[in-house]
């Protein structure tokens, strides 16, 4: 018998659909990873440090160091369901806490290296964090600093700090790597919550993304299909554990015993060192990263192994997928958002105009509609807006009041970005309804930089727009309208941010000022008209 079609928002019947056709089963991460760490203990993993500096191990060794930091979390109290936030770059510290954190059963809170303390703050208290996990410094922050201005969040209990000081109110990483503990594997289920990780989306508040086993794994076993593989694969990552593309990046090699070399800050000259070094097959990123290998001058010879690089997160110049292809390199690019990682993706293998105009079509299971302001879907080729279902599909917000808005009255996930299907079921992205700006593949919500550039006080009033890049794709740019009789200016603006204690990359890298902003006639401020006129698509200024 036929099941009855999904009309309305019902997670419980999305849940039973992704069972019967084969995505969710009973298997959570714990099973999972004691099974795939074991085949695959053999596959080499490496972390390319600042400075060049290296350290080899294996999934076999993550493996084991993971079961011991399990076991310690349990020790002190850490049972299934509770949550426990990770802030650590691309280290081997995160890939045995991320590994850690799932064998124990608990909601794992990957957090980005560079956030500032106040973001921090926001997503520990908002995840009700029992147990933080960072190092003592990192390049120029000093994490281990932050440790006291964490006191009194309610519910966290421990912080483990990883390097060679552990200040006062923590307890030493070194101390869960050498625990004579026993690791009792959890009783959870696969319906259970195993990822909760905070996006900028399109508010001023971060919003906590809620993934179950089952919608995690949904997304990883779908990964070699989009992926490079082979008996010589070889990765290469660039993108931060903190992300959602770095939280895949990271368990990939645990599950498919894939030879894995990890950068913690992105050099391009490195990269090229290591692709060479390494014979890495295949690498992700944005065009920002495949523009600066590519602009270090003749790396053909050096960059011989690496067939394949996936591209999210930006439109692609054709110019650089053709300066990629001379060199060997088939691009292609993939779709997804911390909600649903993976909704579209090409291939290496698909033709020139599909990798070129396209963002590749829907992953197995995953079903895409464009549709008009009413909700009825369009025709193939016209523009709308972009809604999805998916076996990696979130859950829910932490905040279920958000749910309601995240999608459509007949069940759907709203995307927020507009843009259509061709007919052979490609979907191409061509414009974005949220208010964000993705720098180098990072979503940056505008509200939250507004709030911040208000309290500036010659600034009247503002507004936070993206602002096309070369290298970045985009950066924030900030068009202000100054209080009467005062004078701003960008490096004025920077200062002010710099002691807002957001992370760098979110500070204003343009300046406009205005007499007034244009509004509608309910006095919403019209974005894509600050945008048409000040930074068009295809100028830079």
């Amino acid at each position: 018998m036929t099941a009855p079609e999904i009309t309305t928002y019902d997670p419980a019947a999305l849940r039973a659909m992704w069972y019967r056709e084969g995505f969710y089963s009973d298997r959570t991460w714990p099973d999972v990873l004691a099974e795939s760490c074991v085949a695959g203990a053999a596959a080499t993993v490496v972390y390319a440090g600042t400075g060049g500096t290296q350290l080899v191990t294996t999934v076999g060794e993550i493996h084991t160091l993971a079961r011991r930091v399990a076991a310690a979390l349990q020790e002190r109290g850490v049972r299934p369901g509770d949550t426990v936030a990770v802030q650590l770059p691309n280290r081997i510290e995160a890939s045995i806490a991320y590994a850690a954190v799932l064998l124990a059963g608990a909601v794992l809170v990957p957090i980005v290296h560079i956030y500032g303390p106040n973001e921090v703050r926001f997503i520990l208290e908002q995840s009700g964090a029992k147990v933080l996990v960072q190092l003592d410094r990192w390049r120029s922050v000093e994490y281990g600093d932050r440790v006291a201005s964490y006191a009194g969040i309610p519910g966290l209990e421990q912080i483990v700090v990883g390097g060679g000081t552990v200040p006062a109110g923590a307890v030493g990483w070194d101390e869960f790597v050498t625990t004579a503990a026993v690791y009792t594997r959890p009783a959870v289920r696969s319906d259970d919550i195993a990822l909760l990780i905070y996006t900028s989306g399109t508010t001023s508040a971060p919003k906590g993304v809620q993934h179950s086993h089952n919608s995690l794994l949904a997304e990883q076993w779908s990964a070699p299909q989009y992926l490079g593989s082979g008996a010589d694969a070889v990765q290469l990552v660039s993108f931060p554990p903190g992300h959602i593309a770095g939280v895949g990046s990271v368990l990939r090699p645990l599950l498919h015993g894939q030879d894995t070399v990890y950068m913690d800050t992105w050099d391009p000259a490195l990269a090229v060192e290591l692709v060479t070094r390494h014979r890495v097959t295949a690498t992700s990123g944005t065009p920002f990263h495949l523009m600066g290998m590519l602009d270090l001058g003749d790396v053909t010879g050096k960059l011989a192994t690496l067939r394949e690089f996936l591209i999210g997160a930006a439109t692609v110049p054709e110019d650089l997928v053709r300066r990629a292809a001379a060199a060997g390199i088939s691009t292609y690019r993939c779709y997804g958002s911390t909600e649903q990682p993976t909704i579209t993706s090409g291939t290496a293998s698909d033709p020139e105009p599909a990798r070129l105009g396209t963002d590749g079509a829907p992953l197995p299971g995953v079903r895409v509609r464009i549709v008009d302001e009413s909700g009825a879907d369009v025709a193939p080729g016209d523009d709308g807006e972009v809604v999805t279902r998916g076996p990696d599909q979130f859950v829910g917000y932490r905040d279920e009041t958000l749910n309601a808005s995240a999608f459509t009255a007949d069940g759907w996930m709203r995307t927020g970005d507009l843009g259509h299907l061709d007919a052979d079921g490609r979907l191409t992205i061509t414009d974005r309804i949220k208010d964000v700006v993705i720098r180098a593949g990072e979503t940056i919500s505008s509200g939250q930089l507004e709030d911040v550039l208000v309290t500036h006080p010659a600034v009247a009033e503002a507004a936070i727009v993206a602002a096309p890049d070369p290298r970045f794709g985009e950066v924030v740019a900030a068009v202000v309208v100054p209080v009467p009789g005062t004078e701003i200016d960008l490096d004025g603006i920077r200062e002010h941010f710099a002691k807002s204690g957001l992370a760098k990359q979110k500070t204003p890298e343009r300046l406009v000022v205005v007499d007034a902003l244009p509004r509608t006639a309910l006095g919403k401020i019209r974005k894509a008209e600050l945008r048409a006129e000040h930074f068009p698509k295809g100028g830079s200024r």
